[in-house]
């Protein structure tokens, strides 16, 4: 891969903004799966990993970077893009709920195989946009992301992500830098332990050092929780127990959807320790980047993860693209990236001389990677 071109003049309107619209074709795609049943119900995971896979492969890369300086009046069909898909989410994943336990034409194996469909959904586009909409400014956007966390039941996700991950990526104190050799069956409950508990001490450590006990209204886990209780709540009224199953199935999904992404991003990727407890400043080079157009599309820029960490403010039209001399290249997309990462054997032949390159190209200072190994690796068992 070349370095990227010169930043250019950022195209708006909604002409512009329409290839990044790709994931609501996928809400249509929920209801045939429900209405058919059958084969169809796994059509989701079959698009939003194959088909996109090979749209992939079909479209190739887009090095091209937007200019950042763009102002923000002019990202409004970009917005409305993430600001839509809330009620979107919101009046599929409820009228699924109420209306697949009634569907005579639906057996029990076909109800589990619809809500792993629409937990790839929520995982996939869902949480990903609650990730784009945490990080603005805006009080409306953080909502929206909170009630779209709420949905799949990962609510402190915001928290962990915004006071945890970003501060502390590539060293020992981020449960979601996954460890040089850890495989995603060992990283999925090793991160379901350690992100829940980091997210809440680092909210307690900021209203302590206020003065305030962590039972202080201003601690957003009173919002979070309340919010999945309504969730729950809102399914059992639905469709009683069988919604309130369906709904978690979709939620535990979308979770592990998230997770498999979250393991992809920075594996074995850790930045250089400086002393006394310290780690240099994040940079391009501490994120995977992958360039794949469609994949793009479909999630937002996500995939530009490099230039994430290293501006977190910037909105998603605007992430940047870099070259293998800046950033670390994935070889494929997230779709088959994520694919891989559930064949550790193969994730380990694809991503460890991937790591080993990187290390001799950022840090060919340091000769011995032990006490980086020592650190981050999780015990063996």
């Amino acid at each position: 891969m070349t370095a990227p071109m010169t930043p250019t003049k950022t195209p708006t309107g909604l002409r512009a903004a329409l290839p990044f619209w790709a994931s609501f074709l996928l809400v249509p795609l929920a209801w045939v799966s429900a209405l058919w049943g059958g084969w169809a119900v796994f059509l989701l995971p079959l698009c939003t990993w194959y088909l996109f896979s090979a749209l992939d492969a079909l479209t190739g890369l887009n090095l091209d970077n937007a200019d950042p300086a763009t102002p923000e009046a002019a990202l409004g069909w970009y917005k409305r893009l993430t600001l839509l898909w809330v009620p979107v989410q919101f009046l599929t994943l409820y009228g699924l709920i109420w209306y697949a336990p009634r569907a005579d034409h639906l057996g029990t194996l076909e109800l589990i195989g619809l809500f792993v469909g629409v937990g790839v959904l929520t995982g996939t586009i869902g949480i990903n946009y609650s990730h784009e909409l945490m990080h603005q400014r805006s009080r409306l956007e953080r909502w929206l992301g909170d009630i779209l966390l709420a949905m799949v039941l990962y609510s402190h996700f915001r928290s962990e992500h915004l006071l945890v991950h970003h501060r502390y990526v590539g060293t020992p104190r981020d449960p979601v830098t996954a460890r040089y050799n850890e495989n995603f069956h060992r990283f999925f409950p090793r991160v379901l332990r350690q992100s829940l508990k980091s997210a809440f001490k680092a909210e307690a450590a900021m209203l302590a050092r206020k003065g305030k006990p962590w039972q202080d209204r201003a601690n957003p886990f009173w919002r979070y929780w309340a919010l999945q209780a309504l969730m729950l709540g809102l399914a059992v009224l639905l469709s009683g127990w069988v919604g309130l199953g369906l709904f978690v199935l979709q939620a535990f999904t979308a979770i592990w959807q998230l997770e498999l992404v979250n393991y992809v991003e920075h594996y074995g990727l850790t930045r250089k320790h400086l002393g006394a407890g310290k780690y240099e400043h994040v940079q391009p080079r501490h994120s995977w980047n992958a360039a794949q157009k469609a994949s793009n599309w479909l999630l937002i820029n996500l995939q530009r993860h490099s230039d994430h960490h290293y501006k977190p403010d910037r909105r998603f039209p605007l992430l940047q693209t870099y070259g293998e001399d800046e950033a670390p290249q994935l070889p494929y997309g997230y779709p088959v990236m994520t694919i891989a990462a559930l064949i550790p054997p193969l994730w380990r032949r694809v991503m460890n001389p991937r790591v080993r390159l990187w290390r001799q190209t950022f840090y060919p200072e340091i000769e011995d990677w032990r006490p980086y190994n020592k650190a981050l690796n999780p015990p063996p068992r």
